[in-house]
């Protein structure tokens, strides 16, 4: 028998990789599936027209109840508050729809206005040789009546703002019908460019525009116009020419009555209300008024009395 040692063998099993399962595979599949529907979204918006992103954008505006069960969206509410109150997040300016619906009734009675002031020039002997002198239009503060000069027909004594018989007859005429409208109008006087022996240093055009513009406002009221009918009397002299391509054309010389829509005349009774973020109040201390050549208030046109003729 061998002395020499008896090698010893121990056997260990390798145990196999432990098994970490498919789930990774689940994750990477949902990732390429939201990239795969989010370039998908993408290429749509891209080749819409954007009366179907409108569209698009009102579907997610619409609350689900109101998809399924019907009723008033909420994109035609005027109220971020369900049930009514007001909008705190509205903006003075911002168009709402009764703003809209209140601009379509102006608009309506407006028309409604002029196609009456065209029927009665019309069917009034005294108005119709007036015709060519009478311009009657819409514009974006309301319905404008102008009645402008001419060479052989002039509204006002040269110079002056002694209104002449046959202005007076129109004025009178027009103001019966601006009672019937619950819009209030504002005059304003405008002058050629011819301008006076001194400029501006005296009596001006400046003067002379608000004293005619004023005393067509006492015409429409002699008519049977209420006084409190009048917002606005102003004069602007030559600085709006209806004829731009010859300032001393006598059209130029022209009366403008507007009988202002609902947005025009809130813009104008807020513009002449205090300032309430001043916390300034109109009758504790009132606004200083602009001062004419002759120191005469620009804001009261009433007061200024016409100067010297030339």
């Amino acid at each position: 028998m061998s002395d020499a040692p008896h090698r010893i063998i121990i056997k260990r099993p390798v145990k196999a990789a432990a098994h970490h399962g498919g789930g990774w595979k689940i994750a990477y599949a949902d990732f390429m599936t939201a990239m795969m529907a989010f370039f998908l979204v993408m290429w749509l918006l891209a080749i819409s027209t954007p009366k179907q992103l409108a569209g698009i954008a009102e579907h997610f505006k619409m609350p689900l109840r109101v998809a399924v069960s019907g009723g008033e969206k909420s994109s035609l509410s005027t109220s971020m508050i369900p049930g009514g109150g007001a909008d705190p997040i509205h903006k003075q300016g911002e168009v709402t729809q009764s703003d809209a619906d209140s601009d379509a009734d102006d608009l309506k009675r407006l028309d409604g206005l002029k196609r009456q002031l065209d029927e009665m020039i019309e069917s009034s002997p005294i108005l119709k040789q007036f015709r060519p002198q009478l311009l009657i239009d819409i514009t974006p503060e309301g319905l404008r009546i102008q009645i402008v000069d001419s060479s052989n027909r002039p509204m006002f004594d040269r110079s002056s703002a002694v209104v002449v018989s046959y202005m007076r007859s129109i004025l009178q005429e027009i103001g019966p019908v601006l009672n019937q409208q619950p819009n209030k109008i504002t005059l304003s006087g405008h002058t050629d460019a011819t301008q006076y022996a001194q400029g501006d240093k005296s009596y001006s055009n400046w003067e002379l525009s608000a004293d005619r513009a004023n005393a067509s406002r006492r015409e429409l009221i002699a008519g049977g116009m209420q006084d409190n009918k009048v917002l606005r009397v102003m004069g602007v002299a030559s600085s709006m020419h209806l004829n731009q391509d010859d300032p001393f054309a006598p059209v130029n010389r022209r009366i403008s009555i507007v009988v202002l829509n609902h947005r025009a005349q809130a813009e104008i009774e807020r513009a002449n209300a205090a300032n309430p973020a001043s916390g300034v109040n109109a009758s504790s201390k009132p606004a200083t008024p602009l001062q004419g050549a002759k120191g005469q208030s620009a804001e009261n046109l009433s007061v200024i009395q016409p100067g010297r003729r030339i």
